[in-house]
């Protein structure tokens, strides 16, 4: 039996940090340098800890592992979906990690073509991952991005779909997408900066020449900006959009005609969003201009783009928040929410007829799928529920008729969507505001304040996390768990005020709201402190860091995955990715307003000497999102103040990323791991 080890030690540098007159003294700074063997070790007995506390758990792990794997069907295939004559899809084959992909001509059962194998990619390597593939107009070539680090670095690379030939072509240090021109051999893709991985050129490679000859056709200067590049449903424009947290900017160019040069849809003005769709000779502009807070449609034409041209087309609603529009040639659909409902209108261009799709249950997701076909009467859309398992529907606009393509099976025991239940509940918070929980549990779990509750949450980025049904998830409500979504603010739950109240110099609604919810979830008697646990990651990690720094004893564990939680030390470092487009989130440090502001609830310069819960905190040393160092310095600092004889659990992937495991079910191992740490807390 293996000893079980002590906590790992760390040696403390100090380290004066100085903003603003306040100086602020961090021992652990010195973690930053992945380089450094020290900090390789350090991050190692880190991982032997883990391992030594949590062994007692191994066989729980592989159950759980196993139990989920077993959930879901391992040859399993997407919804075919045509476009430009061939019907796309992906499919997994039993025994195997990743996906293949796969296109029919003109007949869906027509012989296949595997255009990509990922498996066979991946051989080699800890870490796969294939984005973006893209296929040439006339069918011939595909693109597509690769990344084998898991930092979201993607190199692109060429294929010819008739001979199986790969290209000589490569591109180092992309997004991972890229778009053709109609000409069938030109290419517009974006780079980012090898140092911040800001996306911010934007460059056109011709195929068959050298990638160093390549033509840098737009730079994104403003640093709080990032840069991508796109084409329009009507295949007519290639789109190149700039956009920070709160602004955007497209400039356009016919696919026709890629050695000419882009044109200024509109100017970018502070505060001012905006997004494109194409049909006939006019744009349609999602935005929110002239006060429109919750968005609305405008209309301009080609030849008039600039925004002092645009046109209401579907006017602002001051309770429905506009989230998409959607093109086909006879109709357009709206993805709108309402409530916290997501809403679907179809709408025939003419004007004779306009309705949504019904929806029944309380709580639920339904979204637009994939679309590509202008030229159709059928929209395809996607619907789930806490208790409904995930469906791909054709919906016939015109005839009103649906057919269930495909409904996710859940195998692996006898799942019955009626042995769980889903409510919405409502919390108040400390200033009045109604905050909506979403929850789901087994029928037969009792509600007296003694089953275990998982609360989840991100409130960040107006990223809304709808109510969704998860196979995984079952593992916990089988066992007499109750989970719960809260949609606090800082997501987009309930519209864009939703959002706006949830940052900047109001952030900390964001984890107040957190922890009304688990107030209520205790008063109503759904749980206890003693069985109350909380989840979070990347910004929900930040979430997870302020509560237990905020509320610590009405939790039992907390998992905190990939947390930002060094918040001030990042946001004043502009050479770590992404810090100067958050600027717009979190607010610039470099004010000395929000300094103040950000140093008051950054969890790493919070953390006291007071009793924490159980903790358990996992990272990737290659994440490229959230730095590994801050969960690192978090952890030993927590470790160092806390008052309690608590676990607290620091595991770190050595071989992956913000995502973390690149495959289909070795992902389900950083699962189980957490399940396992909640369920071990219960015994």
């Amino acid at each position: 039996m293996q000893q079980q080890l002590l906590p790992p030690s760390l040696k403390k540098v100090a380290k004066e940090l100085t903003k603003h007159g306040d100086t602020r003294v961090d021992p652990y700074y010195w973690l930053n340098d992945r380089e450094d063997p020290e900090v390789i070790a350090y991050l190692e007995q880190e991982n032997a800890y883990y391992e030594s506390l949590t062994e007692h758990t191994n066989e729980l792990k592989e159950q759980l592992f196993q139990e989920m794997k077993s959930r879901i069907k391992e040859d399993d295939s997407s919804v075919p979906y045509k476009y430009n004559g061939f019907w796309y899809s992906t499919r997994f084959e039993i025994g195997k990690e990743y996906p293949i992909f796969t296109r029919r001509y003109q007949l869906e059962d027509a012989p296949e073509e595997i255009m990509v194998d990922c498996n066979d990619m991946a051989k080699g390597y800890d870490y796969f991952n294939l984005g973006g593939l893209s296929v040439s107009p006339n069918n011939k070539l595909a693109v597509f991005g690769i990344d084998t680090v898991s930092r979201r670095q993607y190199t692109l690379g060429f294929k010819n779909l008739e001979t199986g030939d790969l290209f000589p072509d490569k591109i180092e240090n992309t997004t991972g997408g890229a778009v053709w021109a109609n000409d069938n051999k030109t290419i517009f893709y974006t780079q980012k900066d090898p140092v911040t991985l800001r996306s911010n050129n934007i460059y056109k490679h011709v195929l068959g020449t050298p990638t160093e000859e390549d033509e840098l056709v737009f730079h994104e200067d403003d640093d709080t900006f990032t840069t991508f590049v796109y084409k329009t449903k009507s295949r007519k424009f290639i789109v190149i959009g700039s956009a920070s947290t709160m602004t955007s900017e497209y400039q356009i160019l016919n696919a026709d005609t890629p050695a000419g040069n882009f044109n200024m849809f509109s100017k970018r003005v502070r505060g001012l969003e905006y997004s494109l769709a194409h049909y006939g000779s006019d744009f349609y502009i999602l935005t929110n201009k002239d006060g429109a807070t919750n968005f609305k449609v405008m209309k301009t034409s080609e030849e008039r783009t600039e925004a002092h041209h645009w046109l209401d087309f579907i006017p602002h609603r001051e309770a429905v928040l506009m989230e998409d529009i959607e093109i086909f040639n006879d109709y357009y659909v709206l993805s709108e929410r309402e409530n916290g409902l997501n809403l679907i209108k179809i709408v025939r261009w003419d004007g004779t007829e306009s309705y949504y799709l019904p929806f029944n249950d309380e709580t639920y997701t339904a979204y637009a799928g994939t679309n590509p076909d202008f030229d159709t009467e059928i929209l395809r859309y996607g619907y789930n529920s806490m208790t409904t398992p995930s469906s791909v529907i054709d919906f016939n606009m015109r005839t009103k008729e649906s057919e269930v393509k495909k409904e996710q099976e859940v195998l692996g025991g006898n799942f019955q969507k009626e042995n769980y239940i889903s409510e919405r509940v409502w919390a108040t918070a400390a200033d009045g505001v109604k905050v909506p929980i979403s929850l789901v549990y087994h029928k037969d779990t009792k509600l007296d304040g003694t089953s275990p509750l998982l609360q989840y949450a991100y409130g960040a980025y107006g990223y809304t996390i709808d109510p969704y049904f998860s196979t995984v998830r079952l593992s916990l409500l089988d066992r007499g768990f109750i989970y719960a979504i809260s949609h606090i603010r800082g997501g987009e739950y309930l519209g864009r005020k939703w959002y706006e109240d949830g940052r900047l110099l109001q952030k900390k609604n964001t984890f107040t709201d957190f922890v009304d919810c688990s107030r209520f979830l205790i008063e109503k008697k759904y749980t206890s402190p003693s069985h109350l646990y909380a989840m979070g990651g990347s910004a929900g990690g930040l979430l997870m860091g302020a509560i237990v720094n905020l509320a610590p004893e009405i939790y039992h564990g907390i998992i905190s995955a990939v947390p930002f939680v060094d918040v001030l030390t990042t946001m004043l470092d502009d050479s770590i990715p992404l810090t100067t487009g958050e600027y717009d989130e979190w607010g610039n440090p470099n004010e000395k307003e929000y300094y103040d502001y950000i140093k008051s609830y950054s969890p790493y310069d919070n953390v006291v000497a007071q009793e924490y819960p159980n903790i358990l905190v996992t990272t990737g040393l290659h994440d490229s999102q959230v730095q590994y160092f801050e969960p690192a310095k978090w952890v030993a600092k927590i470790r160092e103040y806390k008052k309690d004889e608590n676990l607290l659990l620091f595991n770190i992937n050595m071989d992956a990323g913000h995502g973390g495991a690149s495959g289909r079910f070795e992902s389900l191992r950083e699962v189980a791991k957490e399940y396992a740490f909640l369920l071990d807390l219960e015994q």
